[in-house]
């Protein structure tokens, strides 16, 4: 699974930084910040036996930040008006 860019992009984090890959993404007025995963066919056909996605975050010890796993990129911008 890879970060893309996609349409409506206005910011890469990490870009720059050899540790991490870069992360297109829109950022939102309100704070949200939504980006876009491609699968490959391997992981595609996992999902599609298990129904299941798992979602790792690395939060430096400091309080999880809310996220909600969307499959529409209109459902996240919706949110975000």
């Amino acid at each position: 699974m890879k970060p893309i860019e996609f349409t409506g992009c206005n910011i890469v984090y990490g870009k720059g930084q050899e540790e991490y890959q870069p992360l297109p993404a829109i950022k939102c007025p309100d704070g949200q910040v939504i980006t876009c995963w491609e699968l490959t066919p391997e992981e595609i056909e996992q999902v599609r036996i298990n129904g299941k996605i798992y979602l790792q975050q690395l939060t430096f010890n400091q309080p999880l930040q809310p996220i909600l796993p969307i499959v529409n990129l209109e459902d996240g911008l919706a949110i975000s008006l």
